[in-house]
């Protein structure tokens, strides 16, 4: 009698890539996602983890808004519109930072741009890890990039994408019209930022770090345009451990990123990120990945960082009052939205294996 087969030796097929047109879908089913988008990207990049008071919560809105939610519909409808997963978002979310920190706000190479800050004795910790030549913290360019990473462009999109159903979650959400509207809010919210005294505080970088900052970040975004994102393969029929445990392998690496200053610190910290990004791509290429372990994986810094909120100072003095209402309100908030975030990334689990069937990937892509 033959041996009954083990599942581990099948393959399933990958989620079809949904290269559905948006305009499809009415405007008014559209749009609250985008808006949305843009008001959560620059409340997660600047106030989750109580880097502002709470009557400060609405000027950074305001003003920042256009830049990083700009940023982050930009670089979702981008992938969505080619078909492309999350390496693509990552990636490009990684030539955002390299963008705002070196080329709009400059931070990167501004040794004096948190001195008027709450975070004045962080530059000698800084200084430990100049690069010679280019004269900026590695140790700062890890966490200026890693923080618009996972902050300021990947846990809002993944909020904001599981809160919709599985049939949405992968469509784009604007054709071309809606994305140069975007494109321009960008623009000029980055202008802003440039040309105001607050944003760049007057500080120019070198033609050579310039340069530096802009070629790594054409690189980036030409490694997130490669094709083979394009075209996901076959998944193999193995189990993934739980979506809590990958958001808790998530918040171990955060916290070890800062485990040891100096070049060995910035080691561990790379080390440590690499082997978590290379664990979970790995786990996703299982067929038991789902919604809720893209949820849990990119919204645990966020969780963490709320938690973290009540321990650490905002960029100017506040009352204590206010403090303590801005640390409580990014508690409410960050409750509120993953928790909401995985009771509707469960209802599309239902939905999930039709969609799965439907040849989604034969129309025609949006422009």
């Amino acid at each position: 009698m033959p041996a009954e087969p083990d599942p581990a030796d099948f393959t399933v097929p990958a989620e079809p890539v949904v290269t559905r047109r948006a305009t499809t879908l009415p405007l008014r089913r559209r749009l609250p996602p985008v808006v949305a988008l843009l008001l959560l990207a620059p409340w997660a990049a600047e106030c989750s983890w109580g880097g502002f008071a709470i009557d400060d919560f609405l000027p950074v809105l305001i003003f920042l808004g256009p830049m990083y939610g700009g940023a982050a519909i930009l670089i979702r409808e981008t992938a969505r519109h080619l078909g492309a997963g999350w390496p693509t978002i990552v990636l490009l979310a990684a030539a955002f930072g390299v963008l705002q920190a070196g080329l709009v706000d400059q931070s990167l190479f501004n040794p004096d741009f948190l001195d008027d800050t709450q975070y004045a004795d962080t530059r000698a910790a800084a200084e430990a890890t100049l690069v010679p030549g280019l004269e900026f913290s590695l140790r700062q360019a890890f966490d200026y990039v890693g923080n618009h990473i996972v902050l300021t462009i990947c846990a809002p999109i993944v909020l904001i994408e599981s809160f919709l159903g599985a049939d949405r979650r992968l469509r784009p959400w604007l054709g071309r019209p809606g994305l140069v509207v975007v494109g321009v809010l960008y623009l000029l919210g980055s202008l802003l930022i440039f040309s105001d005294s607050s944003g760049r505080k007057d500080f120019l970088a070198s033609p050579l770090q310039l340069a530096f900052a802009g070629v790594v970040v054409l690189a980036l975004v030409a490694t997130a345009l490669v094709p083979r994102w394009r075209r996901p393969g076959p998944r193999r029929a193995r189990r993934v451990p739980h979506p809590l445990w990958v958001g808790l392998l998530v918040v171990l690496v955060r916290f070890g990123t800062d485990l040891t200053p100096g070049w060995a610190g910035v080691a561990i910290a790379l080390a440590l990120s690499a082997a978590a990004g290379g664990l979970i791509a790995y786990w996703a290429a299982r067929s038991g990945w789902g919604q809720r372990h893209v949820l849990a994986a990119g919204s645990a810094s966020l969780v963490s960082a709320a938690a973290f909120a009540y321990l650490v100072p905002p960029y100017s003095p506040a009352s204590p009052a206010a403090a303590l209402a801005g640390d409580i309100a990014v508690t409410v908030m960050t409750v509120a939205l993953v928790g909401g975030a995985w009771w509707r990334s469960s209802e599309g689990r239902r939905t999930a294996t039709t969609l799965a069937a439907t040849p989604l990937s034969r129309e025609p892509r949006s422009g």
